[in-house]
């Protein structure tokens, strides 16, 4: 056992010692939550994965603030038929705060200029905030208003393989409509938030110079050193393993140094090389320290045949340069109607296949292990406004929960604002065209993710669920000494759950916040925080920031309602 280790050990049974002796006792007695002077095995200290990486050397303690308005709720009268048992010793992980990012793009605006999105985007905490897209990645030159370069053709193949002419997007465009880099660089100031940015690899491809990937190596390298150390992690090129991606089909005819027609893993990881030298130069120039990564698919096969030789060709070529490995994942299938269970179910089965997958490529020769960012996530699922309903967000609060428990490093939701389309909308936030909402009301999800925040911890410990697979547990110890644990009722039917809390000495109370659908359907527009409700179409709360707490005794034990489709936040008292 480590000095560390033995110290706390020593430390917490001291207090368990003294605490025997102060009540008049000899012996310790035995461990339950209510118990005043429970026997306590220190907690252990957890390796970092190198699935997580980096990611965590920014890791911080975190403390618990009990909510400023209590209300005390009358307990559950029926029995528990679900025990959740919580072992604060059992650390599985730290919590890497960058696992609550999000993207934004360029058509959202100039937002930064926008109080009330600015507000929810600084309550929310994303840490991390990722930029420019997205497949705009692939058409963006970020040190230009308004003017392509001019090796840059007029016309790009599409996803169904025909030319026509394509829209760029540009970084110093000022205009209302597009989002400019500076006010990006703004927002993650205001926000507190890094940055993540996805340089633009398709000009490596379409480019009609002499030395396309060499041109387009030298624009991120410029861009590394416009950013001047401001942001730590770099992507570079989108899913350019995908036919969607600019770059991924070009003219042969106007490329000049031999590339083929279609996208290839291995040539995506000989030009990766080339971009990471640039840029790691430019890096040290300006004095900073970036992290790049490559984009990997999934899954070992797919569709199409580029996707399924993508992975084996890139890290052949890369699997060495790269400092982390980025993936994406939108869990239900692809435009599907998909069902309540469907959605759900995919949270637990898609990040564990994912990483499961990624631990495989790890035994590649030359390769090993690396952090694993899950850059883009969200539902596929449409067609009776999944994607903008509660579900979707009891999903953000299941993946969010896998995520840990698979040791991903880093993660970001797709996305802060998109467009409506009938309720087909991936965007955390109304970006102004949904019906009877107002401009930038924040969707379903937001609620669920900005109090997994508040009642997470620092560290992952361990959960097991007696009594129904109906419900899940995601528990968590605060470095202030707290511990609490995240309930997720998956069905349609109620269940009273029983929380025991291991190896930890219980203060007097615990809190919660109960997550609920609205009355309008089964995928509603609303949630509803302890009974309260937005007061328009869709949403939460207004007073969500402020809304009063639930309070219980520990003393008579953490009984709670987790009502059907319904996700509680709780967190216990430290003695």
């Amino acid at each position: 056992m480590n000095k560390i280790a033995m110290g706390l050990m020593f430390a917490i049974s001291f207090v368990a010692i003294q605490a025997c002796k102060k009540n008049g006792s000899s012996s310790m007695p035995t461990d339950t939550v209510t118990n005043r002077n429970p026997v306590i095995t220190a907690p252990n200290i957890p390796v970092t994965a190198k699935t997580q990486g980096f990611f965590l050397d920014d890791w911080q303690p975190k403390t618990f603030t009990v909510p400023a308005s209590t209300t005390i709720p009358s307990a559950p009268s029926a029995a528990a038929g679900v025990i959740v048992t919580v072992d604060v010793s059992q650390v599985l992980t730290k919590v890497s705060k960058y696992l609550f990012g999000n993207n934004t793009n360029p058509y959202m605006g100039q937002y930064v200029t926008e109080p009330v999105l600015m507000d929810y985007l600084t309550k929310l905490s994303p840490n991390i905030l990722r930029f420019p897209g997205g497949s705009l990645s692939d058409v963006y030159f970020w040190n230009s208003a308004t003017q392509k370069p001019a090796d840059v053709p007029d016309s790009l193949f599409d996803s169904n393989g025909k030319l026509s002419k394509n829209q760029y997007w540009f970084g110093q465009d000022n205009s209302s409509w597009t989002f400019s880099l500076d006010n990006y660089y703004k927002v993650l100031q205001q926000t507190n938030s890094t940055g993540s940015i996805c340089v633009n690899y398709g000009y490596a491809r379409y480019g009609t110079g002499a030395h396309p990937d060499q041109i387009a190596a030298h624009l991120a390298a410029d861009w590394v050193r416009y950013d001047k150390g401001r942001t730590k992690f770099w992507e570079i090129g989108n899913e350019n393993y995908g036919n969607w991606e600019a770059g991924y089909k070009i003219d042969t005819k106007k490329n000049k140094d031999g590339q083929p027609q279609i996208m290839t893993g291995d040539l995506c990881g000989r030009h990766f090389k080339v971009f990471a030298d640039s840029m790691r130069k430019a890096a040290a120039e300006v004095g900073a320290t970036i992290k790049i990564g490559g984009t990997l698919y999934e899954a070992a096969t797919s569709y199409d045949a580029t996707q399924s030789a993508w992975d084996a060709g890139f890290l052949a070529q890369a699997g060495s340069t790269a400092d982390y490995f980025i993936v994406h994942n939108y869990y239900t299938p692809y435009q599907d109607n998909s069902s309540v269970d469907v959605i759900l179910n995919t949270a637990i089965t898609n990040t564990r296949s994912v990483m499961d997958y990624m631990n495989t490529l790890a035994q590649t020769p030359g390769v090993g292990s690396k952090p694993i960012a899950l850059t883009e996530w969200n539902i596929n699922a449409e067609g009776s406004m999944q994607k903008v309903s509660n579900i979707a967000g009891i999903h953000a609060v299941m993946v969010l929960g896998e995520l840990l428990k698979n040791k991903y490093g880093m993660a970001s939701r797709w996305d802060l604002a998109n467009g409506w389309s009938n309720g087909n909308d991936h965007g955390l936030f109304n970006i102004g065209d949904e019906p009877g909402a107002s401009k930038w009301n924040a969707r379903p999800a937001f609620y669920y993710m900005y109090y997994f925040q508040k009642f997470f911890g620092d560290q992952m410990v361990s959960s097991s669920v007696q009594g129904s697979s109906d419900v899940l547990s995601y528990a968590s110890s605060f470095s202030s000494g707290q511990a609490g644990v995240v309930l997720v009722n998956k069905s349609s039917t109620d269940h009273i759950v029983s929380v025991n809390i291991k190896n930890y000495a219980a203060g007097s109370n615990f809190y919660y916040y109960t997550l609920t659908g609205g009355s309008d359907g089964t995928f509603s527009r609303k949630v509803l925080v302890n009974g309260s409700g937005p007061s328009g179409v869709s949403g939460g709360p207004a007073n969500y920031d402020t809304l009063p707490v639930n309070m219980g005794s520990v003393q008579s034990g953490i009984v709670v309602d987790v009502p059907p489709r319904g996700v509680v936040f709780l967190v216990a008292d430290r003695r």
